[in-house]
């Protein structure tokens, strides 16, 4: 489980929280259901209505992947396409073949297969590279859903407080209920900052860094892919490879597979 998420939202509500106690307020004040239908109600079903169905039901597997991070591990990668590149120089690249069935990775097997079959180089990159494309694409589909829910949440809230104003004005004669009213009609605009800021923005910068880290690891498995069928000396792959890691990252990586 990703401990940042996690911490995060129950440190943002713990936050909220703290501040109506310690304001002396009472959370019976913050809490009306019809609000609650208005902003979040509105908020889904607006976002339902501007994004395919098929999206929609992968929405939890892609909110999964935000508390949950893929155990993908560049300096694994690394040393794995390394060791592939020994084994190809040593004995050939259809010796690949037998370790297919041991990875887990199907965009990587698919590449080596590519290799091993013997495909011309310049269609290996475009069949990866394609299949990347195709990865981000479905993930800027995901990333949109939370896009819209941050942007149409605030929205509705709006919605919700000028309804309250509307139905305050047709009493204003009772001066009694102006006040309860007032506070009333805000709590939708409460309730759709709370959902945009709390929950929506975060997933929306979470699932962009889960999408820039799966990128940077079809990258690596592409560049040495393409340097394995090239026959490459295994330490030019290493060092193509470990470009794409952050410098702290190199040195275990060099200390791992030597230099």
């Amino acid at each position: 489980m990703d401990i940042a998420t996690v911490a995060g939202l129950i440190g943002g509500m713990a936050a909220l929280v703290y501040g109506i106690v310690s304001a002396k307020g009472s959370f019976g004040l913050f809490f009306d259901i019809p609000s609650l239908f208005i902003t979040l109600g509105g908020s889904f079903s607006a976002v339902l209505a501007s994004n395919p169905m098929q999206r929609i039901t992968n929405i939890g597997k892609a909110t999964r992947i935000a508390f949950f991070a893929p155990n993908n591990s560049p300096n694994e990668m690394i040393i794995t396409l390394v060791s592939f590149s020994e084994k190809a120089r040593r004995e050939g690249l259809l010796a690949l073949e037998d370790d297919l069935d041991e990875l887990d990775d199907e965009f990587l097997r698919k590449g080596i297969q590519l290799v091993v079959d013997g495909t011309d180089p310049e269609m290996v990159r475009r069949i990866m590279e394609t299949e990347v494309e195709q990865m981000i694409d479905r993930h800027a589909g995901m990333i949109k859903i939370y896009e819209d829910l941050a942007s149409l949440a605030p929205g509705f809230g709006m919605i919700g407080t000028l309804i309250g104003l509307i139905l305050m004005l047709v009493n204003l004669e009772d001066k009694s209920k102006i006040g309860p009213g007032m506070s009333a009609a805000l709590i939708t605009t409460l309730y759709g900052a709370i959902v945009a800021n709390w929950f929506a923005i975060p997933m929306v910068s979470k699932l962009g860094m889960r999408n820039n880290q799966e990128v940077l690891m079809r990258m690596v498995m592409i560049e040495g892919t393409l340097s394995i069928q090239s026959g490459d000396n295994p330490r030019l792959v290493k060092d193509k490879l470990i470009a794409y890691l952050e410098p702290s990252e190199r040195e275990a990586i060099s200390n791992e597979v030597g230099d």
